[in-house]
């Protein structure tokens, strides 16, 4: 009962946070509990920075073993930045403060409608989405749709043949532009009707 209610509340912290601390233990490695987490957080769509607790006190092998089983078990946090922690010496607080404030900054940024119509198009000259039969997707235009986490709708024709690669790519380039870290970010498609 008491592991039941822990989770209730971790889940209710995650829903009110702004930025959610997911803390792993260099011991430990990654628990069937932080995968959980893990996807709880990402479900709820919060910005995130993984703090991973005792990496000093691990040798080199472990270290290896925890970074592949962070890729492998929390591929979906691959926005998260990832820093290293003592509490005992109380050591990398700063840095995990700063990304914190990093997220939330992502996690709550203004993206103008001229500038990300502007970066979409580039992106499409850069690299033109595939045909789908006869249909090739148009993509037009994009505005913000929402923020905490960040959304951009992207305005367009035949964007239900828009595959998830090309969405990851547009995904990178705004990313990139916006230096967003710590953040989830829905790409949305909406076709027009008109041809």
């Amino acid at each position: 009962a008491v592991e039941k209610f822990s989770v209730v509340k971790t889940l209710q912290a995650i829903a009110e946070a702004d930025v959610v601390l997911l803390l792993l233990d260099a011991t430990q490695g990654v628990t069937d509990q932080d995968a959980h987490i893990a996807g709880y957080i990402l479900e709820s769509g919060r910005a995130v920075v993984v703090a991973v607790n005792k990496w000093d006190s691990v040798d080199a092998y472990a270290k290896e073993t925890l970074q592949r089983s962070i890729e492998q078990r929390l591929p979906f946090l691959k926005f998260a930045p990832v820093l290293n922690i003592s509490a005992k010496k109380r050591q990398g607080f700063g840095p995990v403060w700063t990304a914190i404030a990093e997220a939330h900054a992502s996690a709550t940024r203004k993206m103008p409608t001229p500038v990300l119509t502007r970066l979409l198009q580039e992106a499409v000259l850069h690299q033109t989405p595939k045909r789908a039969g006869a249909f090739r997707p148009k993509l037009r235009y994009a505005h913000q749709g929402g923020m905490n986490p960040p959304v951009i709708v992207v305005h367009g024709n035949s964007l239900e043949h828009v595959t998830d690669a090309y969405k990851r790519y547009l995904e990178g380039r705004f990313r990139e532009h916006f230096k967003l870290v710590g953040t989830p970010l829905k790409i949305e498609m909406r076709s027009g009707r008109n041809p």
